[in-house]
C-alpha cells in the first residue's frame, strides 16, 4: 500500500507536555484521532491515515507522551491513564472541536477505553483496536491462567533498569523481536524496523514508554464510570498472542452500544497486517454518524 507523502508535522502543547503530530487532511473537516500502542508511535497508524483524509475526515495521529518526539515526563504518576486521557481531550480542544473520532490500538486502545467511559460527551464514535476494557483483563488475568501467564512481562517491567536494558541490548534486538515474532511473516519490512529503532534510540525512550506499564501498577487512576455511552466498534486480530479473544467478547457488555468484529489471519498487528479489510470498516463506522 502506497502512502501519501502530504502529511505534515507539528508540536502541539497539551495537559502540561508538547506531542509531537503527524497532520493530514482539511482542518474544517470532522476531527479524527488515532493512538498508538506499545511499543510503537505515530507509525502505528500509517496504513489509515490517507484512508481518513480521502474519505473526508481531518486527521491527527500524536506520539503519545514518552514516545518518539513527544515530551518524556520523569515521573512514573505522569502516566496515569487519567492524564493520558487528558493529554487528547487538550488535542481536541487545541483543534477548536466539541468532539473527535476516537480510534486507539494496544496501549492507544486502552486510553481511548478511559475517554469512552469518561469523555463520552467528547466523542462522536469509538474504535478499539485488540485491548480488552480494563474491567475485562484485570479480572481475566486474575481468573486465567494462561492468560495470566501472556501478561507476566508487566511485572517484569515494574523492575528498576533492568527492563530497559533488556529492551535496548543488542540495538533493540529483543524488542524488535518481540514484535516480528508475534506478527505474520513479512508485515514489518527493514525499513519499519530502522524507523522503530529510530524511534526507541530518542533519549530517555524506553523507560519512559515503560511508565505506562509502572503507571497502571503503581498509580492506578480513579475510575468513575465502567460504561461506554458512545457507539463503539471493537476490532480484533484473532491470532492475538498477547490477549485473548474471548476478552473481546466479554468487553461488549460494558458498551451501550457496541458491535465487535473478528479479522481472522490477523495478529495484534493487524492495523498493518490488514488495512484492505480494516480500513473500509473503519470508514463504514465513522460514516454513520448523524452528521
Amino acid at each position: 500500500m502506497d502512502i501519501k507523502s502530504d502529511h505534515t508535522y507539528e508540536y502541539i502543547e497539551t495537559n502540561g507536555v508538547t506531542l509531537h503530530v503527524l497532520v493530514a487532511g482539511d482542518k474544517s473537516n470532522e476531527l479524527v484521532i488515532l493512538l498508538h500502542g506499545f511499543p510503537e508511535f505515530h507509525k502505528g497508524w500509517e496504513k489509515q491515515v490517507d484512508t481518513l483524509v480521502d474519505a473526508g475526515y481531518y486527521v491527527i495521529v500524536p506520539d503519545q507522551r514518552g514516545y518518539n518526539k513527544s515530551d518524556k515526563p520523569l515521573m512514573v504518576g505522569s502516566y496515569r491513564i487519567d492524564k493520558l486521557a487528558m493529554d487528547i481531550v487538550g488535542l481536541i480542544d487545541t483543534m477548536d472541536k466539541d468532539r473527535a473520532y476516537i480510534a486507539g490500538h494496544d496501549w492507544g486502545a486502552a486510553v481511548a477505553w478511559y475517554m469512552g467511559m469518561h469523555y463520552a460527551d467528547r466523542i462522536h464514535r469509538l474504535l478499539i483496536v485488540n485491548v480488552p476494557h480494563s474491567s475485562v483483563l484485570r479480572k481475566t488475568i486474575k481468573e486465567n491462567r494462561a492468560q495470566r501467564k501472556k501478561s507476566s512481562y508487566i511485572l517484569f517491567f515494574q523492575l528498576p533498569l533492568l527492563p530497559q536494558f533488556i529492551l535496548r541490548k543488542n540495538n533493540f534486538r529483543n524488542l524488535m523481536g518481540s514484535i516480528l515474532r508475534s506478527a505474520n511473516k513479512g508485515t514489518f519490512s527493514k525499513e519499519d524496523i530502522a524507523e522503530y529503532k529510530q524511534a526507541w534510540s530518542n533519549k530517555r525512550a524506553v523507560p519512559a514508554m515503560l511508565n505506562w506499564y509502572r503507571a497502571i501498577v503503581r498509580r492506578r487512576a480513579p475510575i468513575t464510570n465502567l460504561k461506554v455511552e458512545c457507539p463503539t466498534l471493537i476490532i480484533w486480530g484473532e491470532n492475538d498472542k498477547f490477549l485473548s479473544k474471548e476478552m473481546a467478547e466479554s468487553s461488549l457488555e460494558y458498551c451501550e452500544d457496541g458491535k465487535l468484529e473478528f479479522i481472522s489471519d490477523a495478529t495484534h498487528w493487524v492495523l498493518h497486517e490488514k488495512p484492505e479489510i480494516v480500513n473500509p470498516k473503519i470508514v463504514e463506522f465513522f460514516s454513520q454518524n448523524e452528521k
